[in-house]
């Protein structure tokens, strides 16, 4: 497996353009994945299986990495960020960038046994962050269908129906970790954006 490492991730960010508020918001939602990461290994059920540290980390930070320029052309930054990480070789950041935004396997049965694939951690982390702001779910689907529904019952209800498959992945996800949703932003070290982290290299500090 091919994984990134921090450096490169921040490399990547400033070689595709990623502007500062998507490069922090990707910083915030890797703090986050990385905190779940931990938390599983903190809890009473500790799972059979722990998601790989370093791939959450690198999908989270290379989550959107198509997004600054798909901003001109409303194209699939998803899609377009999951050709992007495996034209350089990285095909399981790919699958997690594709699927950031639509998460295509919802296994009940393979989360109630604790295993959670980095997938679903970076799925779910980015949307417990609006912008640089750890914030509950339904504030990111009223967030969301303020700004992307575009006022057709259609994509609302796709969105809405997007957010109850994301809801049963935290009431599964959150049975194995040691603190519940409404307390993940206080485990969470938020700083001023752009402050330094465990993951975050000194160059990419101010």
């Amino acid at each position: 497996m091919q994984v990134p490492d921090v450096a490169e991730c921040f490399r990547l960010m400033d070689e595709h353009g990623m502007l500062p508020n998507i490069r922090r918001h990707s910083v915030i939602v890797a703090r986050v994945a990385r905190r779940i990461v931990q938390g599983l290994l903190e809890g009473d059920r500790l799972p059979p299986l722990v998601p790989d540290r370093n791939l959450v980390t690198a999908g989270a930070l290379l989550h959107d990495i198509a997004k600054t320029p798909c901003l001109g052309n409303r194209c699939d930054h998803a899609r377009a960020g999951g050709e992007i990480c495996r034209r350089l070789g990285y095909p399981e950041v790919a699958e997690i960038v594709e699927q950031h935004v639509l998460l295509r396997d919802h296994d009940a049965v393979r989360r109630g046994k604790g295993i959670f694939t980095p997938r679903e951690i970076i799925y779910y982390a980015d949307k417990r962050v609006r912008h640089e702001e750890i914030v509950s779910l339904d504030d990111r689907l009223e967030y969301i269908l303020h700004h992307y529904g575009l006022g057709d019952p259609e994509m609302h209800r796709r969105i809405r129906e997007n957010f109850i498959s994301c809801i049963e992945l935290e009431r599964l996800l959150f049975t194995f970790l040691p603190f519940s949703p409404g307390q993940l932003r206080e485990r969470v070290e938020v700083r001023t954006a752009g402050g330094s982290a465990d993951f975050l290299p000194r160059a990419a500090e101010g």
